[in-house]
């Protein structure tokens, strides 16, 4: 029904046989009407203002002041290592300070080739052959062999060892431990896609600062890090997060780099940093298991086969993975796949061995003799003979220095000393700064006395022996081991005030939302003005007094006013409640709903102390809905009316299969193998949706507009624009994304190989840059414009009949006399105006969604959807429109469809490449919106649909409708404030739980981000969004009553007049819905 339709409706009741028709109201005053307008806009502006401001800064606060007791970032300090400043005497052995000779250390090279090729997983690069008539050979097995090949024929030209990368494996931080030698803090993790120039003394600056000509060639974020430190005429940066493009990246890299390293333009430069993406990219788009994954790999070989033949002898050529990649070709965590990368140096000098003479041949697996990443810092920088940088905690490499006849513990033992001394000296700065007690570094400096002692004896001795070098060499590397593990121990330290504090302030946003939710018995807009105003002075005071407080005490500025300011409008909120005593109550269940509808969340709020319970989350969130149907099925069998008990048996019947088809799609986690099996993507090692999955989103264009056709057919508002959105627009949307996918598997598979890759991708963007238009500009227009979706009939009476003589039973029964001329109008789609109208709003947002998730995604989100008209029509059949039963229930519903649409409480399930789906390139803020949508879109849906809870089958003139729509969010945000919570006090107490970063960590991280994204979602789409659609009910129909006031009794029409019913909600009070 359009906006012109409005107006119809109300001329079709007036133009009744020439008759005035008019709608059943309480009060047709105009004054009234204006009020009630009035007072709806100010009270639903106070409702926005107290879920926006006050609840939203409350969150704020307390999560910011946990995180920044719990994401502590290491001290760095601003110490830089000098070329003529070693970290111990050197004595007559070596003379410190040229740069030509070495620094510290005579060098072994002038010049050196580094390449980084992303995500280069260890595995990659062993041979493989089938140990088991069942093993089965993957797409990457044997197809990048140099590294192998050469370290097995050459092994003093060449070595091959697994490179293990501190968590958290995402290539900024990465970047940062290969240069600097220091380990990532908790907050870096956050900061991969916002890179800042590194400060602190790194390998690059090293360089730079000694007058080497620095080359980059690949991945921009070294730009990000080190600006201004490479040749702007030879240095080629490309975009590195566009992880649909395989190929950019790395032919740009190879159509620079092979110029430079010919003879005649060696003089140019004297380290080259490459940074090769396509390894990466392919698997993040494809998985390690795809023929494109074997491509990329060997054109890898080829060109480290091209790039070995063009090396001189003065060059070394390190080639190196910052990174693994999991089974689906995701990194981010810790798991062996994500942190398992590879190391190969080169050089046509001979100058390595081994310290172990079975150990000429690589390792078959990465368990054995790895070495850490740090520990290519003080190597590069000894072979290159610069300083090693000052906060550096790595160790040589023994294979780089113990000589191609693997005996030499001379210099395998001076390089170790150097690198111990260096770490001592940082390790006494850093104790000085900080302040530790001796008895915190008292370990390391033990084995440091014992290394030095052993020092002593060499200096001392003329022709120190064998197995006096082999002693120094062993007791230098267990100080620089014990030393590490200190300084892990050290920065895994939390700030406990902090934490306490943001603990304090999420307690007491739940308190008041809790109270708001269900402890308050008056109107709730009409309160939200109150404590909108208490808050905010609360605030102001709280910050002032935050102020002066910060100092007087050893808390910081930003924390104490931080502290305050939010402890003081929580308080201020508070005392709103307080002033009206006879409107309040324990906001605990009173009623067996009530209860239901407590426990899972409580439950979830307990067991995610357990590891098992969190891995176990999804299986639990499914155990909890099926209950929640099962019981829902039980009440419906209950009720009285035939009509009643078969809907809501029927919806809960649905809603419980629907649950359990959603179960089919699965994403496992590694800690849940080997007893779960992958569904969402073709296989458990790829990226990729299986060519049967494409079927989905074409059942999805034909099946979920209908759907949704019947449920808005049943109550008689497929109406208007109703017709227009749900036939037309949406079902041509979801064709449009059906088509994105369907190309998108053709690119991936090349089905058409006369059209471009590049070309494909253009019509995708096309495509589905028209479904967000689709969605966004003509579904919002339609939605902020549209009048309700209402049809009028008109019904002309069957002529009136008597008998005609009652006494003669011979005569004729009955004849006919003349009708009276009276029409009755019937109103289509009175019993749900205000739901279906506000429906209209989930199914735009519905569109984006499914557009953002893959085929398998779309399906288990279509069927959220139904799953969610399923819930309101089983909540109205049971009159618990009342009851916590549907917001709990979404909540729950949000959490379960999260991990069913391909995601899990871990870095490497976020689903990158959602941010290219309408994009070509990364593009800011669009592209982190578009991966925030897509993973969390079922949060965001179910959000939406939290106010049709109270709107699902009421009559226009309801009151008290936005009093029902505030409790109802409140009570949703309830559970995700609980949960946030929760999570919040079990990651603090178990901060030292070995599981802590693996999976209580990130489902802290999960928990609160989740709790603002539905808060904004709520109230910037869902609250404000209610405004349109009442309004619009409201212009046909008039105000109701904003609160649950005895409305005044209707007045009868006249006996002349026209009678006007409504299908499916008569005007008389005793009238059931139809």
């Amino acid at each position: 029904m359009s906006a012109s339709d409005g107006a119809s409706v109300a001329a079709q009741l007036t133009g009744a046989g020439g008759q005035q028709a008019q709608i059943p109201k309480t009060e047709t005053s105009k004054d009234v009407q204006n009020e009630r307008r009035q007072t709806f806009k100010r009270r639903h502006g106070f409702l926005v203002g107290f879920f926006t401001l006050i609840l939203r800064v409350f969150h704020v606060l307390g999560i910011f002041l946990f995180l920044s007791g719990f994401l502590l970032t290491r001290l760095v300090l601003d110490h830089k290592s000098k070329c003529a400043v070693p970290p111990v005497a050197l004595g007559s052995s070596y003379t410190p300070g040229s740069v030509d000779d070495g620094c510290w250390h005579p060098k072994s090279f002038d010049k050196a080739v580094v390449i980084i090729v992303d995500a280069l997983r260890y595995d990659f690069t062993v041979p493989w052959s089938p140990k088991h008539p069942q093993h089965v050979s993957q797409h990457f097995h044997n197809a990048l062999p140099i590294f192998w090949d050469t370290a097995v024929a050459e092994p003093e030209n060449a070595f091959l060892l697994p490179f293990i990368a501190d968590p958290p494996t995402t290539t900024l931080q990465r970047l940062k431990g290969l240069t600097t030698g220091t380990l990532p803090t908790f907050i870096d993790a956050g900061s991969n896609f916002a890179g800042t120039a590194i400060e602190e003394d790194n390998l690059v600056a090293q360089l730079k600062a000694a007058g080497k000509r620095l080359v980059h060639l690949g991945d921009d974020t070294w730009h990000s890090l080190f600006p201004g430190y490479f040749d702007p005429e030879l240095t080629r940066a490309y975009d590195s997060f566009n992880v649909w493009d395989l190929h950019t990246v790395d032919n740009g890299v190879n159509d620079h780099i092979f110029p430079l390293l010919h003879s005649s333009n060696t003089s140019s430069w004297d380290v080259i940093f490459g940074h090769y993406l396509g390894v990466d990219h392919a698997g993040h788009r494809y998985g390690p298991d795809h023929p494109a994954m074997a491509s990329k790999l060997q054109e890898m070989n080829t060109v480290f086969e091209r790039m070995i033949a063009e090396l001189d002898d003065k060059t070394l050529l390190v080639v190196m993975g910052d990174h693994g990649m999991d089974a689906k070709g995701d990194h981010g965590g810790e798991s062996d796949d994500e942190v398992e990368a590879a190391l190969w140096m080169y050089s046509k000098q001979g100058l390595f061995g081994r310290r172990d003479e079975s150990a000429t041949k690589p390792p078959f697996t990465a368990k054995e003799r790895p070495v850490a990443q740090i520990d290519l810092v003080p190597t590069l920088s000894l072979l290159l003979g610069m300083p090693i940088p000052f906060n550096n905690l790595g160790r040589p490499i023994e294979e780089a220095f113990i000589g191609r006849k693997s005996n030499d513990y001379q210099n395998l033992a001076q390089v170790s000393h150097l690198t111990a001394a260096q770490i001592h000296r940082y390790q006494k700065e850093y104790s000085a700064v900080r302040k530790l007690d001796s008895a915190s570094t008292l370990p390391p400096e033990t084995l440091w006395g014992a290394a030095s002692k052993v020092w002593d004896e060499i200096e001392k001795s003329k022709k120190p022996s064998l197995e006096l070098w082999q002693a120094a060499y062993a007791q230098f590397s267990a100080y620089q081991q014990e030393n590490l593990r200190v300084c892990k121990s050290l920065w895994a330290r939390f700030d406990l005030t902090s934490m306490a504090m943001g603990i304090i302030l999420l307690t007491g946003a739940l308190l008041t939302i809790a109270l708001f939710a269900n402890g308050f018995s008056g109107d709730r807009g009409e309160i939200a003005s109150g404590l909108c105003i208490r808050g905010i002075i609360g605030i102001v005071v709280g910050a002032g007094a935050g102020l002066f407080l910060g100092g007087v005490t050893s808390v910081s500025w930003i924390n104490s006013v931080a502290f305050f300011a939010g402890l003081s409008g929580i308080l201020g909120s508070l005392s709103c409640f307080a002033s009206t005593p006879s409107t309040l109550r324990v906001p605990l269940p009173n009623s067996f709903w009530g209860w239901i509808c407590t426990i899972p969340p409580v439950l979830l709020c307990i067991g995610f102390a357990s590891n098992s319970f969190t891995i176990w989350e999804d299986e639990i969130l499914l155990y909890m809905l099926s209950s929640i149907g099962a019981l829902m099925l039980a009440s419906s069998l209950r009720l009285q009316n035939p009509q009643e008990r078969l809907l809501g048996s029927w919806h809960s019947l649905s809603f419980i299969v629907l649950t359990r088809l959603a179960s089919l799609s699965r994403l496992c986690r590694e800690e849940q193998m080997p007893f779960c099996r992958s569904t969402y993507y073709a296989s458990a090692t790829s990226s990729t949706s299986a060519w049967w999955q494409l079927t989905i989103p074409f059942i999805i264009a034909v099946i979920l507009p209908s759907a949704i056709r019947d449920f808005f057919a049943r109550t008689k508002n497929y109406q208007g624009t109703a017709v227009l959105w749900l036939s037309i627009a949406f079902r041509i949307g979801l064709v449009f994304s059906a088509t994105y996918w369907i190309l998108d598997a053709a690119d991936d598979n090349e089905w058409i190989p006369q059209i471009s890759s590049e070309s494909l991708k253009t019509i995708r963007v096309f495509i589905a840059q028209a479904i967000l238009a689709i969605a966004w500009a003509a579904g919002y227009s339609a939605y902020l414009y549209s009048a309700p979706f209402l049809g009028i009939e008109t019904e002309t009476p069957a002529p009136e009949t008597e008998l005609m003589n009652p006494t003669d039973p011979t005569s004729a029964m009955f004849t006919p006399v003349k009708p009276q001329q009276r029409k009755k109008l019937i109103i289509l789609g009175y019993a749900n105006t205000h739901g279906t109208r506000y429906f209209l709003l989930p199914t735009i947002w519905a569109l984006v969604l499914l557009l953002l998730q893959k085929p398998m995604g779309q399906g288990t989100l279509a069927l959220c959807l139904l799953s969610i008209l399923n819930l309101l029509e089983i909540i109205d059949a049971n009159d618990l429109r009342n009851s916590p039963l549907g917001p709990v229930t979404l909540a729950l519903m949000a959490g379960f469809y999260f991990f069913k649409t391909g995601h899990q409480a871990t870095l490497s399930s976020i689903q990158w490449e959602s941010a290219f789906i309408p994009l070509k390139t990364i593009k800011y803020p669009w592209s982190p919106m578009l991966v925030i949508i897509s993973t969390f879109a079922p949060y965001i849906l179910c959000a939406l649909a939290v106010p049709t809870i109270a709107f699902w089958k009421v009559p226009p003139r309801t009151p008290g409708l936005l009093n029902h729509v505030a409790k109802a969010l409140a009570t949703h945000v309830v559970v995700y404030a609980a949960i946030a919570l929760a999570t919040v006090i079990e990651a603090a107490w178990l901060r030292r739980h070995l599981m802590l970063y693996r999976i209580f960590m990130p489902r802290m991280l999960l928990g609160v981000v989740v709790l603002l994204v539905v808060e904004l979602v709520g109230v910037i789409v869902g609250l404000l969004g209610i405004r349109s659609s009442i309004r619009s009910v409201a212009e046909v129909f008039g105000w109701g009553p904003l609160a649950e006031e005895l409305p005044v009794p209707e007045p009868q029409p006249a006996a002349a007049e026209p009678a006007v019913t409504a299908e499916a909600l008569s005007a008389p009070e005793d009238v059931k819905p139809e």
